[in-house]
């Protein structure tokens, strides 16, 4: 899409963009922690402004809450990470009710990716953390990331979405054992985890707009 077209059908969808990409920059920095958290919450929380405004389409209004949940799990990581994980488990169910209702006709290879992706992911939070609780919170990460494999959105961007969302997952869950003293989650938790649910957001509003006459804005 042209930079003017952008601007002026997805200014939202800009504003998400620019406030999750400088945020990657600022992270750790001097600025106060109060103005940091909300810098943090605001990439997603703008993704979940965008959804919403696709009015009167329920399932947009659904995107947005997961965004929305999202955001918030993002905030309130910073202070308490079982409440950060509550929101984001919420959002994970809201998401998988979503990605269930528009279903897809798989063949058995695909069932068998959708199983394996929904058990793989909890066995290795596992074994990287040693903890059942975080298991148990990536058993939601994992049926998140099924059911939009198993959806009828585009694959190439709500499936892969939701992938690098469960990658930026298990980096964190790494940092708490085998990474910790590595770098590598410090430089790719953040743009894993943001544009992992900006394809998510695009990926499900575009599929919606397909659907059905209605005005993005």
């Amino acid at each position: 899409m042209p930079q003017r077209a952008l601007i002026e059908q997805r200014p939202w969808l800009l504003a998400s963009v620019i406030a999750g990409i400088s945020y990657w920059f600022v992270a750790g920095s001097w600025i106060p922690g109060l103005y940091l958290i909300l810098w943090k919450g605001a990439g997603v929380s703008l993704l979940a402004v965008y959804a919403w405004r696709h009015h009167p389409v329920p399932d947009a209004h659904r995107i947005a809450l997961v965004m929305a949940l999202g955001a918030l799990g993002d905030m309130v990581l910073e202070v308490s990470f079982t409440g950060g994980a509550l929101a984001f488990l919420l959002g994970h169910m809201a998401a998988i009710t979503l990605y269930l209702k528009h279903r897809r006709s798989m063949r058995q290879g695909d069932k068998v990716v959708a199983a394996t992706v929904l058990l793989a992911i909890p066995v290795a939070s596992l074994a990287l953390t040693g903890r059942p609780e975080v298991a148990f919170y990536a058993l939601g990460l994992g049926g998140m990331t099924a059911a939009a494999f198993a959806s009828d959105f585009p694959r190439l961007r709500v499936a892969l979405g939701a992938a690098m969302f469960a990658l930026s997952d298990l980096l964190i869950f790494a940092r708490m054992g085998p990474l910790a003293e590595s770098a590598v989650p410090h430089l790719l938790v953040w743009p894993l985890y943001y544009f992992g649910q900006f394809l998510i957001t695009v990926g499900v509003i575009g599929a919606l707009r397909a659907q059905g006459d209605f005005t993005a804005l």
